[in-house]
């Protein structure tokens, strides 16, 4: 390969040392063996790599080529699509701040700057203790809990400045950390290993619930076919020792139209319902 901003062949990737390739191959093995195609195992293989180094480096995409049996060029092009797979090396904790839209006015835009301040980094930087990269995000669909910070994708729901700054002083500190709906956070690279299919091992993690907050829940009753309304949570600080308290909406409820009505089925248009 050729690096072309010099215009001189860039050197090979080196390897990983001999006990954590063997590692590595057990566990890789372990998740190829779920797909009936192996390539299909690309992304959970990426987060595995991940979970070695912290990001995906050269070695790590070497490593996935190797055992998908791809080229090099393949593995680069996923693992440099989605946001979810880092470049370069980066914190313990990845706070990202939403600043889409409802975030944004809701105060996103307020949390995020404060936490500039706050940490001394900037967008996609990391603190000098290695412990925090900021970064703001896009819409993480929960937008009824704005603003929203996200912790390794873990939910802070209704943060405010202060609220941010006590969680980045805690994450620093090495202190626990519960989110807002779902177990303890845990490193960036614990969670990494966790999404390359692992068991969750966090205390919580495998209950019936799996810690959830009311949010999660909800979205839980609406999957089975419960559809009286899902919960909302008011603005404002959850009370102390406990989730803020649900009041219901009916705005997911069954509408009266043709997608959900029987009464109105909509078939396919033919040429004579074109206009």
């Amino acid at each position: 390969m050729t690096d072309v901003s010099l215009g001189m062949p860039e050197l090979p990737a080196p390897d990983y040392p001999a006990d954590v390739r063997t590692r590595l191959e057990a566990d890789a093995k372990e998740i190829i063996a779920r797909y009936p195609d192996s390539r299909s195992a690309l992304l959970p293989m990426l987060h595995l790599v991940q979970s070695e180094e912290g990001h995906v480096t050269r070695t790590g995409q070497k490593f996935c080529a190797e055992m998908l049996d791809l080229a090099t060029a393949e593995v680069k092009a996923v693992a440099t699509f989605y946001s979810m797979y880092r470049r370069k090396p980066s914190g313990d904790y990845q706070v990202g701040v939403c600043t889409n839209t409802l975030c944004a006015v809701l105060g996103g835009d307020e949390i995020f700057e404060d936490l500039q301040r706050h940490l001394g980094v900037g967008n996609n930087e990391t603190t000098d203790d290695g412990k925090v990269t900021l970064e703001h995000i896009e819409c993480n669909a929960a937008c009824d809990f704005a603003p929203v910070v996200m912790v390794n994708w873990e939910f802070f729901d209704n943060q405010t400045p202060d609220s941010a700054r006590r969680l980045v002083d805690d994450l620093r500190a090495g202190n626990d950390v519960q989110p807002t709906r779902g177990a303890k956070i845990c490193t960036f690279k614990e969670t990494a290993r966790i999404l390359a299919g692992f068991p969750d091992e966090r205390p919580g993690a495998v209950e019936a619930t799996g810690g959830a907050g009311p949010a999660s829940l909800a979205g839980l009753r609406l999957a089975k076919g419960d559809t009286g309304g899902r919960v909302v949570t008011p603005r404002g600080p959850a009370p102390t020792g406990g989730h803020p308290p649900e009041r219901l909406s009916s705005h997911d409820a069954p509408q009266d139209n043709a997608p959900s009505d029987p009464k109105n089925p909509t078939g396919p248009v033919t040429e004579e319902g074109q206009s």
